[in-house]
């Protein structure tokens, strides 16, 4: 028995993704499993489906997951820009 059983199936879920992180080269293998362990973040609702070996709650709290960093990286290119060559060019024609 363990002192967390909302997180057996999520933790058991992980494990049986090991030999596809294995074998993504190293790089790739650590954004893997980041993206894997952040799945943490959303035991309640993986749980709720209720299903021994939930891929499908898994996979879409990994699509969850990229879809709030595509929408905050969004709104990090659509603020206003500061224009850092202003001073440069204002520098030159100076000269």
């Amino acid at each position: 028995m363990s002192l967390f059983p909302n997180e057996d199936i999520l933790t058991k879920e992980i494990e049986s993704w090991k030999g596809f992180a294995d074998s993504l080269p190293a790089e790739d293998r650590k954004t893997f499993i980041k993206i894997l362990n952040d799945c943490y973040k959303y035991t309640k609702a993986i749980n709720t489906k209720a299903q021994p070996f939930p891929s499908e709650p898994v996979i879409m709290a990994l699509l969850f997951s990229q879809h709030k960093m595509i929408e905050w990286l969004e709104q990090q290119i659509s603020k206003p820009k500061i224009n850092i060559l202003k001073p440069l060019d204002q520098s030159l024609n100076e000269i």
